[in-house]
Formats: C-alpha cells, sequence, structure tokens
C-alpha cells in the first residue's frame, strides 16, 4: 500500500537547502526509513505523513521527482515543498515562498507555457507564519512571495520556499532555522490544502514585479490567497495569451476571484483582463472587499 505524503525535498547540490535540511531534523523527531539516491530518507516520528528525501542534482530541473518516488519507495506523494537557495543579483537577504512553472520558455527547468498546480492556502500561511517568526527573531530579511517561475515539471501540487539571496545567507543558521520552524508550525496544523480553513478565498494575481509586492502586502494583511501570480514582465513579454490564462485558472484550485496590481497596469489591460474573466464568472476583488486578518 502506498502511502499518501507530504514530501519535502532537499539538494545536496544547494547549501541552503541542506541548512534547511538539518534544521528540521533537529526540530522534531525523524527516523530513517529508506534510501534515495544514496541519501537518507526520513519519515516524521510524530506526523508520519511527512517524509524528507534528498536528491543530489539541481531541484529546478529534476522533472517528474514525484513519480520517481512512487516507484522507487513504493510512497505517493500529494503535495511537494522544496526547500532551497534563492539567488538574486542584489544578494539582497529573503525569505520567499512560490509556485512553480512557466509562462514563456523553460530556461530553468520545467516545461515550455506550463505551470504546475499551485497550494495557494499552504504557501500564503507560509508566507504569514514566515513573517511572524523573522519579525520574533529579528531578522532583517524581506519576506514575500515570488511570482510563478522555473521548474521542475511535477504533477501534483509544488511550492518553493527559499532562502536569499547569496552565499552567505544560505549558510547562516538563523535563517535556515526560521524556515525549518515555519515548516514544522505549518505542517502541525495542516497537511494538504484541503485541510485548511474552507472560508479563505483564492484568488489569481496579474500585475507588479518578481517579488509580487502589492500581493504579498494583501497576504500579510488579508484572509486570502495567492495562487498563480502573473507579474507584468511576462504580460510585457507576450507570454499571457488566452490559454495561459486558462491553465492558471485550472492550476489554482478553488479560484473565487483575481486581483490586480493596478498601479503597475494600464487602465487598457486591467479592463481587458476584467472582461476576459468576466466571461469566466470569475470576478475582479479590491482589497477593500477582503476581511483583515
Amino acid at each position: 500500500m502506498r502511502r499518501i505524503t507530504v514530501l519535502i525535498i532537499s539538494s545536496n547540490f544547494d547549501p541552503a537547502s541542506v541548512n534547511i535540511k538539518n534544521h528540521l531534523l533537529k526540530q522534531t523527531n525523524w527516523e530513517e526509513i529508506n534510501s534515495f539516491n544514496q541519501n537518507s530518507v526520513y519519515q516524521n516520528k510524530e506526523l508520519k505523513n511527512i517524509i524528507i528525501i534528498t536528491i543530489n542534482d539541481r531541484k529546478i530541473t529534476h522533472e517528474n521527482l514525484e513519480k520517481e518516488v512512487k516507484d522507487k519507495l513504493g510512497i505517493n506523494p500529494k503535495q511537494a515543498i522544496f526547500i532551497s537557495r534563492h539567488t538574486s543579483k542584489t544578494g539582497e537577504p529573503t525569505l520567499t515562498v512560490h509556485p512553480i512553472g512557466n509562462y514563456g520558455t523553460a530556461e530553468f527547468g520545467g516545461k515550455n507555457k506550463t505551470l504546475v498546480k499551485s497550494s495557494p492556502k499552504i504557501m500564503t500561511n507560509l508566507l504569514r507564519i514566515l513573517n511572524q517568526k523573522a519579525i520574533q527573531e529579528k531578522l532583517y530579511h524581506r519576506i514575500c512571495f515570488e511570482v510563478t517561475h522555473h521548474g521542475p515539471y511535477m504533477n501534483i501540487p509544488t511550492l518553493f520556499i527559499e532562502v536569499g539571496s547569496n552565499k552567505e545567507e544560505w549558510v547562516k543558521n538563523k535563517p535556515a532555522e526560521v524556515v525549518a520552524k515555519s515548516l514544522v508550525e505549518h505542517l502541525k496544523e495542516y497537511l494538504y490544502e484541503e485541510d485548511m480553513p474552507k472560508d479563505t478565498p483564492v484568488i489569481l494575481g496579474i500585475g507588479g514585479g518578481h517579488y509580487a509586492p502589492r500581493f504579498t502586502d494583501v497576504a500579510l494583511e488579508k484572509n486570502v490567497a495567492f495562487g498563480h501570480m502573473i507579474p507584468k514582465y511576462q504580460i510585457e513579454a507576450g507570454n499571457i495569451d488566452d490559454a495561459m490564462l486558462e491553465q492558471a485558472i485550472e492550476k489554482t484550485p478553488n479560484i473565487k476571484g483575481v486581483y490586480f496590481h493596478r498601479k503597475s497596469l494600464k487602465k487598457s489591460q486591467i479592463r481587458e483582463y476584467k472582461q476576459w474573466f468576466d466571461q469566466k464568472d470569475i470576478p475582479m476583488i479590491s482589497s477593500k472587499e477582503l476581511v483583515d486578518l
């Protein structure tokens, strides 16, 4: 019988990923139950449905990992969480969460113009816990969403949670510990998307930059959950056509509306998108309509 699990994926290729994994193993009790890619597989002794595996290559190009886990371990992953580094040109210290997939060419893993199913409520809850713990620990890191980007391709709901954005930050204890503690706090209460509160509306985000500043602010202030997020630069690149919008809806489970970062978009763009979503009976939602946390 294949066990239904939450699959946490670490990579020996990534120092931040190893760092977060080591802190996860310190947080609660784990037992070694098998090996995968010549690395130990750990199962949480308190929460039986949580498994940690480690790969030896780049996470973003290790495609169809859930199938490999099924075939080799007899485990049936229902939710994937990649623990990861984040890299940026500025090197700004960050703790981020984001959905995955490609609006255009798959330059960094995954498939061309293909999104992976998102986990809006899980991802948003992790963002809030990260923010709370970062404040408590007096971290100087920016806590934010990133918009949908990069691989790998997965057939199950998947998210990345990351420490950024340079080599110094990846190996520091405190940021990795905060990520690990946030994951444990979340997973002690919720395992899968359907376990999350039913009264939280799920929305698609359109507009803004890569670090989704407006979507992050709204998620930290309002009872709402963001699924896939489409930044302005993907619109300007010509990657957002009807088929991609359809896919963003399909891969954002239980979507109830769409939210625009209005200041980043032209009025004509907002009108065009609003008309398109109206035809799908998906309303445009403003922050004023959302309940405060």
